[in-house]
């Protein structure tokens, strides 16, 4: 895999017409951009749809989690849009994970399965507030083999537990990591972060980046210097 195709960009803007300005100038740089809750609000499924026929890939961020029927129905109308990826919670349970695998399946172009694990703005205090009395490595692993014998493709962890997550679950899984910070950089509101150099190294599949690029003077000069710290494979 080369380097720039290990990055995906968050577009965690507001509205549209902001990700369009942003994706002119950075798709030269980078082919993968994540989608999330706050876009996809904003500009709805034909804006993904338009992105993907353009020749991009799309990461689908929505942390799909309820009843199966209602997953496995949501996840059908994902499959229509031409994502390459898309996320449900792992902690939804099997019967929820395989729902989702079965629909996704049944897609002309099958998207790739992640099963979220823990939040990377969770700490253990946070997990304890909601009665989770595993630290955030134990949840992210048992849900992390939760989510491989359900049939997901991959899991969504942070930086934190990757080298964890290589020995428990294999390779045969892509580990895609968030809350990624370039060495110097603010972490904001994430709590387990990690580098690009570190998390590459300890095993992770992709790294989903957007404030220190988004925010940066100069995203573009911004991406290539994460690109740049990205071990080749």
């Amino acid at each position: 895999m080369n380097v720039e195709d290990r990055l995906i960009i968050a577009l965690d803007v507001s509205d549209a017409v902001r990700a369009d300005e942003l994706i002119t100038i950075l798709r030269p740089v980078c082919p993968r951009f994540k989608v999330g809750l706050e876009l996809f609000t904003s500009a709805g499924p034909d804006f993904v749809r338009r992105l993907a026929d353009s020749g991009l890939k799309i990461f689908l961020d929505l942390k799909l989690h309820d009843i199966p029927n209602t997953v496995a129905s949501a996840v059908k109308s994902i499959g229509k849009l031409g994502v390459e990826m898309f996320t449900i919670h792992a902690s939804g349970g099997s019967e929820m994970m395989k729902a989702a695998v079965e629909a996704a399946a049944s897609a002309p172009q099958p998207p790739i399965v992640l099963g979220v694990t823990v939040l990377t703005s969770m700490s253990a205090e946070g997990l304890g507030s909601i009665g989770v009395q595993r630290s955030p490595e134990e949840q992210v692993l048992s849900l992390a083999w939760q989510a491989k014998q359900s049939g997901c493709h991959g899991i969504v962890a942070s930086a934190q537990e990757v080298k964890a997550l290589r020995q428990r679950i294999g390779y045969d899984m892509y580990i895609v990591t968030p809350g990624i910070r370039p060495a110097g950089s603010e972490v904001g509101d994430q709590k387990r972060t990690g580098t690009p150099s570190q998390a590459i190294a300890d095993g992770a599949s992709f790294l989903v980046i957007g404030r220190p690029i988004l925010t940066a003077s100069d995203p573009v000069y911004a991406a290539r210097n994460i690109l740049g710290q990205i071990p080749a494979a």
